[in-house]
């Protein structure tokens, strides 16, 4: 089940069916083996999965008492954030199919730390899964302006974080773990 939320009556009433949820945050491309593990814990947890996406391009400009956020563009590129979530969307429907999972996605917006926490409150959810980050130096300029939303996560609110890596281990032998 996918879905777009897109009125703050409509988000009141989905969110009442999702909670207890886990959380999921996704990219577009994301390894599989993140969603993977999400789906696993709301299996076991037998929880609706939420497959939540933050769009950075776009900042909170006010929240209304029930919950509704509004929002404005950081860029004069509006459909960067909708491509990319219908892109994640797509991807979530693919590795979900068949599992017989309760789920939907979110697109947030803002900081992704501060966006995921919020949602989880919302919904009192029980976990909250990530990925580490990629590897590179683009990636390692970004997490020393913004820093890790993992950790964010994890010093910010009360809920249990699984972060699940990206990619195969750095082995123990390699000094330096960002070596591009």
């Amino acid at each position: 089940m996918t879905d777009s939320t897109s009125t703050p009556s409509e988000e009141t009433a989905q969110n009442a069916t999702l909670q207890k949820a886990v959380i999921v945050g996704m990219q577009p491309g994301q390894p599989r083996h993140v969603i993977d593990e999400a789906a696993r814990f709301a299996r076991l947890l037998r929880v609706p999965l939420v497959v939540a996406h933050v769009d950075v391009t776009r900042f909170v400009t006010y929240e209304d008492p029930d919950g509704y956020v509004h929002s404005a563009p950081i860029d004069i590129n509006f459909d960067a954030g909708t491509a990319e979530f219908e892109v994640v969307q797509s991807e979530a429907g693919a590795a979900l199919e068949g599992t017989g999972i309760t789920w939907t996605a979110r697109q947030l917006v803002g900081d992704p730390a501060l966006a995921i926490k919020q949602l989880a409150n919302k919904l009192d959810a029980q976990l909250i899964v990530v990925g580490t980050r990629k590897r590179g130096i683009g990636e390692s300029i970004r997490e020393f302006f913004t820093g890790s939303v993992a950790a964010r996560l994890a010093h910010r609110q009360h809920r249990s974080v699984l972060v699940v890596p990206l990619e195969d281990p750095v082995p123990d032998t390699q000094a330096e773990i960002w070596t591009e």
